[in-house]
């Protein structure tokens, strides 16, 4: 019997050490500015906003940490000695790109966070969490420990949620999370369809795969996590990402494709096998009608597709039924992309409105609206068992807007990273943000 449930959109809250090292190599937005001055203020401030203008509309909005950064523990990994700040200094004179890495803030992203399939769809009927190895990148490689900690610390209860580890941190199960998984339904408390898209096979030398840009996503993984999650073959479907795409700059395929409910939204070179994704997607869609909105390259090039990041946009079922696409600002300074925005919900199709938020300071880092949140659709059940001090509300929204108001600094540089009152001061926020969400000891330096 199918049970009511509602689709939770999980966001990253920027960390204090939100700065641009470009680090990910693929990432088009990511390289083009790197070492530009960064405001980790704004951009914690822009996450926030965008957060609750959809929780003032209705939607089921929570909250992911930040990460411990500078992270210590890596450095002491990787033989630097002494006091904390003695390891900063060594590490910026021995090798900066190192302690940039270990300073990141991508975990904001919380689209890499994880891959989570509903109890809908999985043997056990609780909802399944698998934490992203993220091993193409070494700055996010180091994510899952605490990634995972805190989806234990907010989802609980056994008999509703299970959790794995990250998968081997090696190229043949290289795992970027809900980034390359989408989830295709009716209603959100029926059986679905999983989407899992990856770039290229591990373990076979001919088949298809990019040339120019590392693939990071392996079919492999993609399996693993299916059998893990319990995920029968009438619950899943692997596709090829399209290799030219991964070459354009599509580092994941939420930056060129993005699915809700039965609609799924993309452009015509997503897919390396177009026509039998879809067939494959619409066989196991069981009592829904696949809405594909394709949009083509003559329509919008690959190019602007890219820097507008338009696919990289939230897709929102509204309460009357009808979908929102929450785009970034860049789409409508994009002019093939603006027309195509006006033209789209011009046609009468199954996206009615486009709303834009401001995500600038994610924007220039590679990461859109879409790789702010993760999803988590819960029954209302599940809903009731998690822990709810993450969820966001209006007395939520005023403390985490004072608290960063209190803790983060308006400009960030590289040199500032080897600064021990950087260190300082996130942990002493780090400290006070588990308290105010409620999540217990997460990070490395509270246990």
């Amino acid at each position: 019997m199918t049970q009511h449930a509602t689709e939770a959109n999980f966001d990253g809250l920027v960390g204090p050490t939100h700065n641009y090292a470009g680090l990910s190599w693929g990432n088009v937005a990511s390289k083009s500015n790197v070492s530009a001055v960064s405001n980790p203020k704004e951009a914690a401030l822009q996450g926030l906003a965008k957060m609750k203008a959809l929780a003032d509309r209705g939607f089921v909005q929570g909250i992911l940490p930040p990460h411990e950064r500078p992270h210590i523990p890596t450095l002491r990994k990787l033989g630097f000695t002494g006091s904390d700040g003695e390891i900063l200094s060594q590490a910026a004179k021995e090798n900066p790109v190192i302690l940039a890495a270990v300073s990141s803030a991508s975990c904001m992203w919380t689209a890499n966070a994880a891959t989570v399939s509903p109890s809908a769809d999985t043997h056990d009927h609780r909802v399944h969490f698998t934490p992203a190895n993220l091993g193409a990148k070494f700055h996010r490689s180091i994510e899952h420990e605490v990634t995972g900690r805190a989806l234990k610390s907010m989802f609980s209860d056994e008999a509703y949620f299970a959790h794995h580890p990250a998968l081997p941190s090696i190229s043949q199960f290289g795992d970027e999370g809900a980034a390359n998984h989408t989830r295709l339904c009716g209603a959100y408390g029926d059986p679905g369809v999983e989407l899992f898209v990856y770039g290229q096979q591990a373990f076979d030398e001919s088949a298809p795969a990019p040339k120019r840009f590392p693939a990071r996503q392996t079919l492999e993984a993609s399996r693993a996590i299916a059998r893990l999650h319990g995920l029968s073959d009438a619950r899943a479907v692997f596709a090829q990402q399209n290799p030219d795409a991964i070459d354009a700059g599509v580092f994941h395929n939420d930056v060129i494709a993005v699915g809700n409910g039965n609609v799924l939204f993309y452009h015509d070179m997503a897919f390396l096998n177009e026509a039998q994704v879809l067939a494959d997607v619409q066989a196991r869609l069981k009592g829904a009608e696949l809405q594909a909105v394709k949009v083509s390259t003559d329509e919008v090039p690959m190019v602007d597709a890219v820097s507008s990041y338009l696919f990289n946009s939230q897709l929102l079922t509204q309460k009357d039924g009808s979908m929102l696409l929450a785009v970034p600002g860049e789409c409508r300074e994009i002019e093939s992309v603006s027309r195509y925005l006006d033209k789209l919900v011009a046609q009468g199709g199954p996206i009615k409105a486009v709303e834009v938020f401001d995500v600038k300071q994610s924007m220039r880092n590679g990461g859109g609206p879409a790789c702010l949140r993760l999803r988590v659709v819960l029954t209302d059940d599940e809903l009731k068992a998690m822990h709810d001090g993450v969820l966001m509300n209006d007395a939520l929204y005023e403390r985490l807007t004072t608290w960063v108001e209190g803790h983060y600094r308006d400009e960030l540089t590289q040199d500032d990273l080897a600064d021990p009152m950087l260190l300082d001061e996130c942990r002493h926020a780090l400290d006070e943000l588990t308290g105010i969400l409620g999540l217990g000891s997460i990070y490395d330096f509270q246990r």
